[in-house]
């Protein structure tokens, strides 16, 4: 799979734009502000129908409508994708036609592995990053997550107001609550499986590609319940049975996948609280990196690799290192500042774009016998 052709109208700070890509390699550089992040963001937005940036109001100021499209070329077939913005309306096409559920466009559309600098959020903030990431992962690798995920915050949510209306002495009808109860128990249980599969999954490559970029072993990554896995259904509806009149006086479900965690070890140090900002930074990459086998295996397609500013304040060495991981059959789309610190050499087939004030242009196109 790779995005053969982009286009952009009325998007952040392109008026208009088309280009296209690669399959390979592409390097996008220019100084800051100029647009880079913009157009990975784009990307993302094209496969995934939301920012990964905090700001999600994407349509150029001054303007009441923006559009995506790409061309994607998936097994010699390409595939068109189209999303388009009027005002808070969000119309979704695939080829054309018009698809009125997220999760049926999602699991259609491309598929797309991002990083960029505020990723480092994943170790250092709040579980609900950690949570967000396993979500949208999983939402990209299995037809099924997003929907059994909607339907988990649904229960949730009416689990929660039940439980606001007994700590107001509110008269509710208990029968019903213990079903809602035991529904949530189900799909926690489903949840919890797929997340520990693919955490499972990550921890097959992730230790041995941060040792291979910064020769320090013993990575991993923890996943982290407040409640027994062993038998997960029946202790899961004992915890929560057990602790009615602590979550009535919370108001608030208490145990769940909606309170689980991720944690990162170097050896026996969590990296969130030992860690460097260095180390942080090459853990969340290998994470991503260590995705690419996944996506092959449950997708049976190459996923999209995004590398936003990547190579900042790395050393040749690391550079290298990150370079032999981006393998010759996934597109992988870079942004970055410097493109002089950038060894095109390391690449068999790489097409470098420049870009100022939202507009790029094809500056070079490299064929390499690739030595790594």
């Amino acid at each position: 799979m790779y995005l053969d052709e982009l286009q952009l109208q009325n998007f952040r700070n392109y008026d208009s734009l088309k280009i296209k890509f690669n399959s390979h390699v592409n390097i996008i550089y220019g100084n800051n502000a100029q647009g880079k992040t913009n157009l990975l963001e784009s990307i993302y937005v094209l496969g995934l129908t939301k920012s990964h940036l905090l700001d999600n109001n994407l349509i150029q100021n001054g303007k009441s409508s923006c559009k995506i499209k790409g061309t994607v070329k998936k097994n010699k077939f390409k595939t068109k994708y189209e999303i388009s913005y009027l005002e808070d309306k969000k119309t979704l096409k695939i080829d054309n036609q018009e698809i009125k559920k997220i999760t049926d466009y999602i699991n259609n559309s491309l598929n797309i592995i991002i990083f960029y600098p505020e990723d480092l959020e994943i170790i250092k903030g709040s579980p609900n990053n950690r949570r967000n990431f396993l979500n949208l992962e999983l939402s990209q690798l299995s037809d099924n997550y997003l929907k059994l995920l909607n339907e988990f915050n649904k229960l949730l949510k009416i689990r929660n107001e039940y439980l606001k209306k007994m700590a107001k002495n509110i008269e509710v009808d208990n029968t019903y609550f213990q079903i809602i109860t035991n529904y949530f128990v189900d799909k926690s249980v489903l949840i919890y499986k797929m997340r520990k599969k693919f955490v499972e999954k990550l921890n097959e490559n992730c230790g041995k590609i941060f040792y291979e970029i910064t020769k320090l072993p013993d990575f991993k990554i923890s996943y982290v319940t407040n409640y027994e896995t062993e038998d997960i259904k029946k202790n899961l509806l004992d915890k929560l049975n057990k602790n009615l009149k602590k979550e009535i006086k919370l108001g608030s479900t208490l145990y769940g996948p909606h309170r689980d965690e991720l944690e990162f070890y170097l050896g026996n140090n969590n990296l969130k609280i030992y860690g460097s900002q260095g180390q942080k930074r090459m853990a969340v990459l290998a994470m991503k990196l260590a995705e690419i086998p996944i996506f092959k295996q449950f997708k049976n397609n190459n996923p999209i690799l995004l590398l936003d500013d990547v190579f900042s304040e790395l050393d040749d060495i690391k550079k290298n290192n990150i370079i032999k991981y981006i393998s010759e059959d996934i597109q992988v789309i870079i942004t970055t500042t410097e493109i002089k610190k950038i060894n095109k050499k390391k690449f068999s087939s790489v097409s470098i774009f420049k870009i100022k004030n939202g507009e790029i242009i094809r500056t070079e196109e490299v064929e390499n016998e690739r030595t790594l």
